[in-house]
């Protein structure tokens, strides 16, 4: 499907593709790989590094979808042994604020949370 890009989405129609979208920077590795990109180009194995707990399948399927998306790009330089560099495009940084604000409350907030998980949990 083409979309101009000055087509707006509405999210609450079940037939948007906005929900692929959401899905998308919904993600829990698509929000901590755009902050790991905010501080700039990084290496397959930095980011994997930098982010605790994720599997080198995961990261490779999330950044592969980053980089359909637009999000991301993926530059190769033609070195021995090849070098493999992410980076965040002009509209993956657009989204940096947003996700940045999100990662933000949900770690002021996991106490929270957790607090109320655990009273009904009794």
């Amino acid at each position: 499907m083409r979309l101009s890009s000055s087509w707006e989405g509405d999210a609450f129609d079940p037939e948007c593709p906005t929900r692929i979208v959401l899905d998308r920077v919904g993600d829990k590795w698509t929000v901590l790989i755009i902050g790991i990109l905010d501080e700039g180009p990084k290496r397959f194995s930095e980011i994997r590094l930098a982010i605790g707990g994720i599997t080198p399948k995961v990261l490779t399927s999330t950044l592969r979808s980053l980089v359909a998306d637009g999000l991301v790009t993926r530059e190769v330089f033609a070195e021995v042994p090849p070098r493999v560099e992410y980076e965040l495009t002009e509209l993956g940084r657009s989204l940096q604020e947003p996700v940045a604000a999100l990662r933000r409350w949900a770690e002021l907030n996991v106490a929270a949370i957790s607090d109320n998980r655990s009273r009904v949990a009794r």
